[in-house]
């Protein structure tokens, strides 16, 4: 394997020129150097949105930037309130900042179902002075003492707001514009999203194109796999393998996962989305009160919560928030992945005590043949 680093660009179809860079940053050496190709994978990724309005000012942070502390600030906003936005926070939190969050969405941590980030933002209502939802920010200016900010909608306040930092954490854009993918024929869309095939190919044979820079989720564990298939098929080409060769990405669902405290994951249909779409489900929640391992750890605010087709009752999705929600998620991506009835789930055994359990107790709850919490009262 020969590394080359640099910036590059395509020159054709078989070909991308690449400035050498050194450093810890993208500092150009002067030389370049022209790199022939069978095929190519595009992994270019994507980069944070930072709003126009914002001044240049070190004060004012993206994901990347929050990473590298200096100090930590007395009042914290946080301009978004997805996924990265609140992870930050949480860290922040935890090191002694307040915390604001404005949002332009009526809710927080959009995707997942309510009924999980209501568990989050009770346990985490400490950390925040102020939640600005369907509100704006449409102003921000550096002075000596802070950054001023004015906010605009139903949450935001009269006056301008001091912050001694502020996130800039309102999505990501893909960089398929910056890599002169047009000289090799590739199709870029207008948002900067190649489009490609289940193989990730894009529309030029020789070049294929993986992660963020294909489109939603923007997350690492789907690249990661899409990056698998895209390798499988160049080297069955290359090596004439016709089980490589046909290699696809078939993946049903791809979870998600907000590593925050208490984390919060879902994959597959939520119940939200079940309703919006009018499809019937049968579900079944296992409150972390009744988990004996989530009571030993003195964290049984959570819950997990699985969402069964109601006339084959197959599982569709799932959700879990509590410690460690992360960890187990993939579980539930597994079983509709083998497309796993409420009974499969009920009677896999799980280890006690643990909060793994609480998928098989959730199943049971479903099927109504849980003995760990009592029985639902029936309606008169």
């Amino acid at each position: 394997v020969t590394t080359v680093r640099g910036l590059g660009q395509f020159i054709d179809a078989h070909h991308v020129r690449v400035e050498e860079t050194s450093g810890s940053g993208q500092d150009k050496t002067g030389a370049a150097k022209v790199v022939k190709f069978k095929s190519a994978i595009i992994a270019a990724g994507s980069q944070a949105v930072h709003l126009p309005f914002f001044p240049k000012d070190e004060r004012i942070v993206d994901s990347i930037g929050a990473l590298e502390l200096k100090a930590v600030p007395k009042k914290m906003l946080i301009v978004g309130g997805g996924i990265i936005g609140l992870e930050m926070g949480t860290v922040y939190s935890t090191l002694g900042a307040r915390l604001d969050v404005v949002e332009m969405l009526p809710t927080l941590m959009t995707g997942a179902d309510r009924d999980l980030v209501k568990v989050w933002q009770k346990f985490n209502a400490h950390r925040f002075d102020n939640i600005m939802l369907n509100t704006k920010t449409v102003a921000a200016e550096a002075k000596a003492d802070g950054i001023w900010v004015t906010f605009e909608g139903e949450g935001a306040p009269s006056a301008p707001q001091r912050y001694d930092l502020v996130l800039q954490a309102v999505g990501r854009t893909p960089n398929g514009k910056k890599i002169g993918a047009e000289n090799a024929g590739v199709i870029v869309g207008d948002r900067g999203f190649i489009p490609v095939d289940v193989q990730m190919r894009t529309n030029v044979p020789s070049v294929f194109a993986i992660g963020d820079i294909v489109g939603q989720p923007m997350l690492a564990h789907k690249a990661v796999h899409e990056g698998h298939v895209a390798a499988e098929v160049c080297a069955g080409e290359i090596l004439g393998d016709d089980k490589l060769k046909k290699s696809q990405f078939d993946a049903r669902v791809i979870p998600s996962v907000a590593y925050t405290d208490p984390e919060v994951a879902w994959v597959g249909l939520t119940e939200d989305e079940a309703k919006a779409k009018g499809i019937a489900i049968e579900k079944g929640l296992f409150p972390w009160t009744a988990s004996g391992r989530a009571i030993a750890n003195g964290r049984d605010e959570g819950f997990t919560k699985l969402i069964f087709d109601a006339e084959t009752h197959r599982i569709l999705g799932g959700g879990i928030v509590g410690t460690h929600a992360g960890d187990m998620i993939g579980e539930i991506a597994l079983a509709i992945e083998m497309g796993a009835d409420m009974v499969d789930i009920g009677k896999t055994i799980h280890p006690h005590p643990t909060l793994g359990e609480s998928l098989g107790m959730a199943a049971e709850v479903a099927h109504g043949t849980c003995t760990d919490v009592p029985p639902p009262r029936k309606a008169r």
